[in-house]
């Protein structure tokens, strides 16, 4: 079992951008495939990347790509994702995943069993 602790969001204006950080609890995280979804009010919980246990592979979101990059190290348990030019439109509450699931394509919620409590970021235009 892994636990999962995000940080990083705050309040940014358009076109600035953020680190996110997930921190995970356990002695096997490099186990794990790794996403980041995010949920606006009033909106579904949507996919927004995704990085394979030994982080050689990742995938993106169309509406994230060239904007976004996950990354993750595996030393210090902890995954990222760097947002840059960021838009009002992705102002969300933004959770980490896990999973033992090996898979590259993960994009679907219910495909991981392991969440953090989310955290917010905000773009102001």
């Amino acid at each position: 079992q892994v636990q999962l602790v995000e940080s990083g969001g705050r309040l940014v204006q358009a076109g600035g951008c953020l680190r996110l950080s997930c921190a995970a609890s356990g002695h096997t995280f490099s186990s794990y495939t790794m996403g980041w979804f995010r949920q606006a009010p009033g909106k579904e919980r949507e996919f927004v990347a995704t990085i394979t246990w030994s982080g050689s592979s990742t995938y993106y979101a169309e509406f994230v790509k060239g904007r976004f990059t996950i990354s993750r190290d595996n030393a210090k348990n902890t995954v990222y994702l760097q947002m840059n030019n960021l838009k009002p439109e992705d102002t969300a509450v933004y959770y980490c995943a896990a999973d033992l699931k090996r898979r590259i394509f993960m994009v679907r919620g219910d495909e991981y069993n392991y969440w953090g409590q989310g955290t917010q970021v905000t773009v102001s235009s």
